[in-house]
């Protein structure tokens, strides 16, 4: 009796559990809730390199629609030095040369390097490039990959990092996934990068830190930037009412190539994926050009050429932490329709300091009479990824909307980064690795079915 009396109690503290908690899992893992620490000056991830004027803060991005085109960037920091690009395919002899625009800009009591920026395109596709920037004996040499022709069925594995900051466990999470075995070969940046805003007269020489900093992988594979609230810097007690100055300064997109007329927003095809970066700073309204652009776009996508859809946008449209929470509402409420319509498979974003992962939910049906406006499950709609989590001196957030709702499927305040592996045209593999004590851990995963294909699939499958 005494046995069945347990059995009993215990069935219903478990119904009472799971009324409280209707979502899915909070992981019980918890970093600590110090702030994290900005890595000093004199760090050597921040080394500037030898010589009077090398080259120095290289970055590549794609350059183009297809994805045989890259953007090659770096800065002089004492005058304009050599604009030259030489570039050769591996075991190729003759060098070309393509020659890179330079600017500068000022930004209160700074003056920035000189910086270069050199479109190269008509690359051929899958292919290792290297190439030089620099003179004498202060040049310098790198590498990047040109991804596969744009098809159904070609395998390709995409780094996701947001919200990176230039912190200890930024170097961290940057580490991790250079030695992360699944082996990303570009990275989707889901925005803030520097953090440069948060320091006095937002100091500008701490994008030159960034700069240095992300070198190490950026100069070898492409970084396709996203841009955040800490790209604004507004800053009119200042002078400064120019928005996203320094950022679209250094970080060039190819935004004119998909019909976009802001650098902010645009979409870049990269073999079996299409991908959609949005704006949240921007005019998003209807009628505006972000607007009018993205109503296009959606329509555009080939989903036989490229049947993975993936948005890129900074500030979550469903997540449930405290901070931040519902910030991306006016967003959701005016393009989940559209996401849901043309089944994204998947939305990245970063503002929220973070690890989560929803189940798939929309929130469309609400019609101001119907009561209808809560998430309810919908195997058309997009899993959302929050992923924030880069490691910014901001720290971690992490108090949580109690019970997890149920649209949250896995939710962590943990540093770290994501992996998202495409392995064709029906399946892909999402795995989030949270930075753990100097190693980097796989805590969540999933894998992803095509939300195209599966469709497809079942409508042949329903004529049969």
């Amino acid at each position: 009796m005494k046995i069945m009396r347990v059995y009993f109690i215990s069935f219903l503290l478990l119904g009472v559990l799971v009324q409280l908690c209707n979502g899915g899992i909070t992981s019980g893992y918890l970093r600590a809730a110090d702030l994290p620490d900005d890595m000093p000056l004199d760090s050597d991830v921040f080394t500037v390199p030898s010589g009077p004027n090398t080259p120095q803060q290289v970055h590549v991005t794609q350059g183009n629609y297809e994805g045989n085109g890259v953007i090659i960037s770096w800065v002089t920091p004492v005058k304009p030095g050599s604009n030259t690009v030489r570039y050769w395919k591996e075991n190729g002899k003759p060098k070309s040369q393509a020659e890179a625009t330079i600017n500068t800009y000022k930004f209160f009591n700074y003056t920035s390097g000189y910086i270069h920026h050199c479109i190269i395109d008509d690359l051929e596709f899958d292919m290792k490039y290297y190439y030089e920037i620099g003179s004498g004996k202060w040049r310098r040499r790198f590498w990047f990959f040109t991804p596969p022709k744009p098809g159904p069925d070609v395998p390709y594995t995409f780094g996701l990092i947001g919200d990176l900051g230039q912190t200890y466990d930024s170097n961290r999470t940057l580490s991790h996934y250079e030695m992360n075995p699944g082996k990303g070969q570009a990275v989707l940046f889901v925005g803030d990068l520097s953090y440069a805003d948060r320091y006095p007269f937002h100091d500008n020489n701490r994008w030159d830190t960034w700069g240095r900093f992300v070198e190490r992988n950026a100069a070898y594979q492409p970084w396709i930037w996203t841009a955040g609230n800490h790209e604004i810097d507004y800053v009119p007690d200042i002078g400064e009412i120019e928005p996203f100055k320094p950022y679209m300064n250094r970080y060039l997109t190819p935004y004119k190539a998909s019909g976009s007329i802001s650098p902010l927003w645009y979409s870049i095809k990269r073999a079996s994926a299409y991908i959609i970066v949005m704006s949240c700073y921007s005019s998003y309204g209807i009628y505006t050009p972000q607007y009018k652009w993205l109503e296009k776009e959606f329509q555009r996508v080939n989903r036989t050429e490229t049947p993975w859809l993936i948005v890129l946008v900074h500030s979550p449209f469903y997540h449930s932490y405290v901070h931040h929470y519902m910030e991306g509402e006016t967003l959701r409420v005016l393009y989940e329709p559209w996401f849901v319509k043309y089944k994204v498979d998947v939305v990245f974003a970063g503002h929220v300091h973070a690890y989560e992962r929803s189940e798939r939910v929309s929130n469309i049906a609400y019609n101001l009479v119907n009561g209808l406006c809560e998430p309810v499950p919908d195997e058309s709609a997009p899993v959302y990824i929050t992923i924030g989590d880069g490691g910014n001196s901001e720290g971690l957030l992490t108090d949580m909307i109690e019970p997890q709702p149920s649209y949250s499927a896995f939710r962590e305040p943990s540093f770290g980064h994501g992996l998202l592996e495409i392995k064709n045209r029906t399946h892909a593999y999402f795995s989030w690795n949270r930075n753990q004590d100097g190693y980097s851990i796989e805590a969540d995963s999933m894998l992803l079915l095509n939300r195209f294909w599966q469709n497809t699939k079942k409508r042949l499958l329903d004529a049969v």
